[in-house]
């Protein structure tokens, strides 16, 4: 009885020293938790634009955006249009693939066909972060047909009869954007057919084995435009930290995200909080877009390269931010490139010379100026591959309707440009036509602001070293 006894009051002793211990811990104060909404911001907006896109694509069948369940092909044999927004920035030169992959369960394998010397195409791997983890096709591996395993790190699996490669993923859902360059109007059959060739398996269907049970995804938020601007935004941020494992450098970081609930089982609710806090989480959060959108202001309109720095692995984010920037982290760099850039390809891949403000807070506006932006003879893009030039909705960040159907100029319209009288190649970019002689190089623009972003797939090194220089965009008086 005394031993019972003793057990009894031990337990008690705890439970009321639990209770005090408790008490005693340091609340959170308003101001602390500004200061995390803010980091949290920055470090989560990325994931959170990469969850629309996850919720349009895959997770929400109802959309007008959805393509196909995880694991499974999507593929369009045509270009992007003013009709597409899920993506901001998007590209009009390549038909697109897009899938969503899920390994939790097993491995994938990603098989591509032999492809012809001269066509580009690529399947770029973006991990939930927004990391371009791994990259294959004609850049990376080549146009040689191939089989690729894709595995979550840690797979201990011995590589496999008629596999070329594993690669592997610091997150178990990933998302997978193939480009197949379009050579012409009439080449669509063509990419089609390569667009078939294309294929996903899980790994025990490639070796024929009985199928894992499948892994499912509860709970997932409907996305609502205009979110990752707000305080919700956070909500998001949540279920995709829910979604993965914190790499050890960030470990201390997701505890410090764990005291709002971000990243917890209990998660994010913003009325949880007094209204004190409430008030300084929503500032903190805006003082994060703040931050973002004043980096992105300085690095464009000072640095036309800076494409170059803001996409990539984790490992290389790391460097740049560190080497170009002198920052200790990579978080707003990889912000800014969600926000401007969703899905933008690393420099090896492609590179971005960027037109997005003629100055610092001063858009470019096709409703007041006329705009051309001129070649000179035998200076056009330095490539590999191909080149392209495209306009944008300075407030949509998506093409603009217009009577052309035009949204870009390219490398395979040289033979239809119209050159100056010493061999140079000027584009105009202007709301009106200019007169019938240069319709060829007109890139209708909208009436207001707009932005603009040249492509240099497959880069030559005096392109990714700053030897060749993107010519200026020139205002005219209308």
């Amino acid at each position: 009885m005394k031993f019972k006894k003793t057990i009894l009051n031990f337990t008690i002793f705890l439970f009321i020293f639990s209770i005090l211990f408790s008490s005693c811990e340091k609340k959170m104060t308003p101001g602390e938790a500004k200061e995390i909404a803010k980091e949290a911001y920055v470090y989560g907006f990325p994931m959170v634009v990469n969850y629309k896109t996850m919720y349009n694509y895959t997770l929400n069948e109802k959309s007008p955006e959805y393509k196909a369940a995880f694991n499974e092909k999507s593929c369009e044999a045509r270009v992007f249009t003013p009709e597409d927004k899920a993506i901001v920035t998007p590209n009009s030169d390549t038909p697109y693939c897009m899938f969503w992959l899920d390994i939790r369960s097993e491995p994938i394998v990603l098989s591509v066909p032999e492809m012809e010397d001269d066509r580009y195409y690529s399947f770029q791997l973006i991990d939930l972060y927004t990391h371009n983890f791994a990259y294959l096709g004609t850049l990376s591996t080549g146009n040689k047909a191939g089989k690729y395993i894709v595995a979550k790190e840690g797979w201990k699996g011995e590589k496999p009869n008629g596999i070329t490669d594993i690669l592997y993923s610091e997150t178990d859902l990933f998302f997978v954007v193939v480009r197949t360059q379009l050579i012409d109007a009439n080449d669509l059959p063509n990419v089609k057919a390569i667009q078939e060739k294309y294929q996903i398996q899980e790994l025990s269907s490639f070796l024929g084995e009985e199928p894992v049970k499948a892994a499912k995804i509860d709970n997932s938020l409907a996305w609502n435009d205009g979110d990752e601007f707000t305080v919700a935004s956070l909500n998001y941020m949540n279920f995709m930290l829910n979604l993965t494992k914190p790499v050890a450098s960030e470990v201390e970081l997701r505890n410090k995200f764990a005291k709002l609930g971000l990243g917890t089982e209990k998660g994010f609710d913003i009325n949880s909080f007094d209204e004190e806090t409430q008030k300084a989480i929503k500032e903190g959060m805006q003082t994060g877009l703040k931050k973002m959108t004043d980096f992105a202001t300085e690095v464009t309109t000072t640095d036309p390269m800076a494409s170059t720095k803001i996409f990539g692995t984790r490992d290389f984010l790391t460097k740049s931010a560190k080497g170009n920037y002198n920052l200790d982290n990579f978080y707003v760099l990889r912000a800014i490139a969600a926000q401007h850039g969703l899905y933008g390809n690393s420099a090896q891949e492609a590179i971005y010379p960027t037109y997005l403000m003629e100055a610092a807070g001063v858009p470019y506006d096709a409703a007041k100026f006329n705009y051309t932006l001129t070649f000179k003879k035998d200076e056009l893009p330095p490539v590999n591959a191909f080149w392209s030039f495209s306009i944008y909705d300075g407030i949509t960040q998506l093409f603009i309707h217009n009577e052309l159907d035009r949204y870009l100029l390219n490398s395979n319209m040289l033979e239809d440009f119209v050159y100056n009288e010493d061999g140079s190649l000027t584009f105009y970019m202007q709301k009106d036509a200019p007169e019938d002689a240069l319709k060829a190089n007109w890139l209708p623009a909208p009436n207001g602001p707009f932005y603009c972003t040249m492509r240099l797939y497959g880069p030559k090194e005096e392109a990714v070293n700053g030897e060749w220089i993107n010519p200026p965009l020139l205002k005219l008086v209308k």
